[in-house]
């Protein structure tokens, strides 16, 4: 009658399969303490000191808040009344042993973890994983809609469109993220991009629990062993593709002309960051001219655009699109006329003119766009 009767005055709080070594989302824990300080609770009972708090800290801060109240609060299983006399002393070293608990709990589970992923068992999150899902045996599955968004992300990025154009354009097309967002951060396109999981392999404990109170999680550099484990799950990205993707990626992180400065990578145009400055070494950028009331386009080297780099006196001419355009069709005209030997000793010179670009990107590019196709 009387579980009944606090069942009804909504007396009763609960945090059903909530650990009780943090309390920032015990919802029904938090209610309690602040029906306490309002006046409205005389009581607290509660099963165990390890029901009622697992960190001694919170435990023993939320007791004396409640003493100021004088408000007691009784564990039945240790039979500790807080406002007796020897209560704070039992309960100190009770909660201590329930904090130890906990950790021990927390260890057997990372250390179990850990032989799993020794053993080459995957163990992923799909809530917000874009692609995937779990099949009854736990086991990752295609799912095919979204896995086309995700191969759409991958090839519109190699055809030279920055994060914020693919945003853009899925978020036009009504396309949600993982997570049921319409907007599409670079960050989450770059983790996308960077996924080993969508080629059908897994790195595992990329991030770790370091507290385990707090459950807060941090990026795994070398504090413990990760574990790689190849063709664990059905793949949605071909690994030449994403291999592409990868060397994309730190070419425009690392672009470096010759004058020593760092360049901001571009793939909006065909030519953006593979035409060089013969006299300085720098990159030539795309821009407009004004021409008795007409516009033209012409290529310049950057070091003439931009004026913090005039200091530089480069001399090279500025070059009217059009005429670069014509230079590089006569130059492909004349590879592609060439026999197979020509054209397999023309690729690693046209590798070393290029800086150590990877060569041959456009025909992988054209062949993995056809797998992707299949």
């Amino acid at each position: 009658m009387i579980l009944f009767f606090h069942y009804q005055k909504s007396w009763r709080h609960a945090d059903d399969g909530i650990s009780g070594t943090n309390t920032k989302k015990r919802e029904e824990f938090n209610r309690m303490i602040d029906d306490c300080m309002a006046g409205q609770i005389d009581m607290v009972v509660t099963k165990s000191i390890s029901r009622f708090a697992r960190n001694t800290l919170d435990c023993l801060n939320y007791i004396r808040q409640l003493k100021d109240k004088n408000i007691p609060v009784y564990f039945e299983k240790e039979g500790i009344n807080t406002l007796d006399a020897k209560g704070e002393i039992m309960l100190t070293i009770m909660a201590s042993l329930a904090q130890q608990e906990s950790q021990s709990l927390s260890q057997n589970v990372r250390l179990g973890l850990q032989y799993r992923y020794q053993q080459g068992k995957v163990q992923v999150c799909t809530n917000r994983f874009l692609g995937y899902d779990k099949d009854e045996t736990g086991k990752l599955v295609i799912n095919p809609e979204e896995a086309e968004v995700v191969r759409r992300i991958y090839r519109e990025y190699l055809e030279g469109k920055s994060y914020y154009e693919i945003g853009k354009r899925l978020t036009a097309d009504g396309i949600k993220t993982a997570a049921g967002s319409v907007f599409w951060l670079a960050t989450t396109l770059r983790k996308i991009l960077r996924n080993e999981k969508y080629i059908g392999d897994a790195l595992l404990q990329k991030t770790i629990t370091t507290d385990f109170l707090t459950k807060k999680r941090v990026e795994n550099k070398g504090i413990v062993s990760q574990y790689y484990v190849e063709s664990s799950h059905e793949a949605i990205i071909p690994k030449k593709l994403y291999m592409m993707v990868q060397e994309k990626m730190v070419r425009k992180a690392n672009l470096e002309t010759g004058t020593g400065k760092r360049r901001i990578y571009s793939g909006k145009y065909a030519l953006s960051s593979i035409v060089y400055c013969a006299h300085c070494g720098d990159v030539f950028q795309r821009t407009h001219w004004n021409v008795h009331g007409r516009k033209k386009i012409v290529w310049r080297c950057v070091s003439r655009l931009h004026k913090k780099d005039r200091d530089i006196n480069c001399p090279a001419r500025t070059v009217t699109e059009a005429d670069l355009h014509a230079v590089v069709v006569q130059a492909i005209n004349e590879v592609c006329a060439k026999s197979v030997q020509s054209q397999d000793n023309y690729l690693p010179s046209c590798k070393s003119f290029t800086r150590h670009k990877p060569a041959g990107i456009l025909e992988e590019s054209i062949s993995s766009r056809k797998e992707m196709a299949c």
